[in-house]
């Protein structure tokens, strides 16, 4: 028996490995299997160009074992196998990769999708084990050697019995501490699990031997156990099937079973690409939004896989954060991964595709929009207000994608519509997009300055959503027609003799209306309208915060002391000009003052806002009332 040190370098590496490189214990039994899958490849490629080698690529497979009493795991394949001199340079020098080699020796027509490209990942497994020892045959020699170590101190090689050319490897587990439970490697469902999790698409069958437990006939209560042996993976991933092999029911199914959701998806997308960056993908739009969407805690992201094994469940530099919702796979065998094969490595590879998938969803929503509106009017009604979120963050810089595939609900048509819809129905004679924010259509169509817009003819956008307003004002235009809250500044609706009347009435009671101004430390100004036709009183705004806006503001947990500037505007034509003349004229300024307060209070009211003092409202209402 030979005994060897590893190199220094080696041992830090190999500590670093075991401590730091891997976060999760769990891949230990993908990079396994990962490196008997290159194996195998090897070999299946050998036999191509050397009579020497016979191979049968069915005959190919990679075989897990387990023994609980002696706490062991073993992976096993039929492939290449390694000389001597391979195991001691491949598995004694750590960080060289004897398939990186290989696959540096091809020629770029022959180059397979080899796994293994780092030389670390067979260390892996020293995260859940005490000693490894690894038992193989080349294809090139007739004699087998095995190679042992219990990790830092070093290992040996020797020769051993082996009739047939492969490796495999067996891995005496670690006790059970404080920190880990190692047992659970033990039991054959965690790894079935892992397995197809992992390596659900590794291209050779993997086996195992599973042990079930059947009644011994229907009328006993008697167990009898007996064994099986199962093929693990897949082998051949649905996106990486022809189309015709694969029917709508087979994507459907395969989203409820991968992403545990019980309703079929809204929208399939699929994709292949080929390239300077070649890749497969298969997404899906979810009919429903998952619990925890809207949730800090909801990660995004789609599964990333390298050549059949799953490198992320979830990549969230795949999708923006306004396709959250997107859920799916991607497969590319172009993407430089890190040398934990846990993360990707910065790369032009990974933006590409990003960009790409970003471009097929949006144009998939565009074409739904266009060819099946009802469905996405389902999907707008459930994921819409992320796509207003993306207009409008980061600082709008992806309006011009999303724009045409926001839709509000239109007070003439009395349904969702798109902002090209609206400004293809606008007269000759209307220069702006009239818009109204509320809780409800309901409440905005109660709205006193409502009646306005409408008497004039034109159409209202009714917005909703707290995103809403923000999401327009990140547009701030369309086809050159810019947007106008009903709510703030002057609408322009009015003839120049109206406005004229209007300034006039402002002017001759501007006493009034400075008196009743400084009774409200809230309001910029009050005023007298004739645009509020039969309401009585009305709180508009004035600047870039609308009075939704800081309703957004005051709803987050830091006061951002972010408030609109508000005008309180009373209906010149209204009985309660007179009163408030009449009063003002008498010089009744206690009842005055009260009936300020209570216009107010009504205001706030017919906006949604607080009243900051409801009893001392209510006993002024009362106090008016009984007089």
């Amino acid at each position: 028996m030979e005994k060897h040190e590893f190199k220094s370098e080696s041992k830090k590496l190999l500590d670093l490995m075991i401590n730091s490189i891997y976060t999760n214990k769990d891949i230990f039994l993908r990079e396994l299997i990962s490196n008997a899958s290159d194996a195998l490849d090897k070999l299946y490629y050998r036999s191509l160009t050397d009579d020497k080698i016979s191979c049968n690529r069915e005959d190919l497979c990679i075989k897990l074992d387990f023994d609980k009493d002696k706490r062991i795991i073993t992976v096993s394949d039929n492939g290449i196998g390694m000389s001597k001199e391979e195991l001691a340079d491949n598995l004694g020098t750590i960080a060289k990769s004897g398939t990186l080699e290989f696959k540096d020796n091809m020629t770029n027509e022959e180059k397979l999708n080899v796994i293994g490209q780092f030389g670390v990942g067979f260390y892996s497994a020293f995260m859940v084990s005490d000693k490894i020892t690894v038992e193989s045959k080349s294809v090139d020699s007739k004699e087998a050697y095995v190679w042992e170590s219990k990790g830092v101190e070093g290992y040996s090689i020797d020769k051993c019995k082996k009739e047939d050319n492969g490796t495999t490897i067996t891995l005496r587990l670690k006790d059970n501490n404080e920190d880990y439970y190692y047992d659970k490697y033990l039991d054959q469902y965690e790894i079935k699990s892992l397995v197809k999790k992992y390596s659900d698409y590794i291209s050779f069958p993997i086996k195992m031997e599973m042990v079930h437990s059947d009644l011994k006939d229907k009328d006993s209560k008697e167990y009898v156990e007996h064994r099986e042996e199962e093929t693990l993976n897949s082998m051949i991933p649905i996106w990486k099937k022809s189309k015709d092999e694969v029917t709508d029911a087979d994507y459907e199914n395969y989203y409820m079973d991968r992403f545990s959701d019980f309703d079929k998806p809204l929208k399939v997308i699929t994709s292949s690409v080929e390239g300077v960056t070649s890749y497969k993908s298969l997404l899906y739009i979810p009919s429903h939004a998952p619990a925890d969407y809207y949730q800090e805690g909801y990660e995004k992201g789609l599964a990333l896989y390298s050549n059949g094994v799953l490198i992320m469940d979830k990549c969230a530099d795949l999708v923006p954060d306004y396709f959250s919702f997107v859920k799916g796979v991607v497969d590319s065998e172009d993407l430089p991964l890190n040398i934990s094969r846990e993360t990707l490595q910065e790369s032009r590879s990974l933006n590409l595709i990003a960009k790409n998938i970003e471009s097929k969803i949006r144009r998939e929503l565009e074409e739904m929009l266009k060819n099946d509106r009802d469905k996405y009017i389902e999907f707008f009604k459930t994921f819409g207000v992320q796509i207003k979120y993306g207009v409008y963050n980061n600082f709008g810089a992806d309006k011009e994608k999303l724009k045409d595939l926001v839709m509000f609900y239109s007070s003439k048509e009395e349904k969702l519509i798109t902002i090209e819809e609206y400004v293809k129905n606008m007269g000759t004679d209307q220069e702006k997009i009239y818009y109204a924010s509320g809780s409800s259509i309901d409440k905005i169509d109660h709205m006193p300055l409502v009646d306005q817009v409408k008497e004039k003819g034109y159409d209202l956008l009714y917005l909703t959503e707290y995103v809403d307003e923000f999401c327009i004002t990140a547009i701030q235009e369309f086809e050159g027609k810019k947007f106008q809250n009903i709510e703030n500044g002057d609408l322009d609706l009015e003839s120049e003799e109206e406005k004229e009347k209007t300034e006039k009435v402002n002017t001759k009671n501007k006493k009034l209306l400075e008196f009743m101004n400084e009774k409200l430390s809230d309001v910029s100004d009050v005023r007298f309208t004739n645009r509020l036709k039969k309401h009585p009183v009305s709180l508009t705004s004035k600047g870039d915060v609308s009075i939704e806006m800081q309703k957004v503001f005051d709803a987050m947990p830091n006061d951002l002391g972010i408030k609109a500037d508000t005008v309180l505007e009373i209906n010149e034509k209204h009985p309660i000009a007179k009163k408030l003349k009449a009063l003002y004229k008498e010089d009744n300024k206690k009842e005055l003052e009260n009936y300020t307060k209570i216009l107010y209070s009504e205001a706030c009211m017919i906006a949604d806002l607080p009243v900051e003092n409801p009893t001392e409202i209510s006993n002024l209402i009362c106090d008016v009332i009984s007089k």
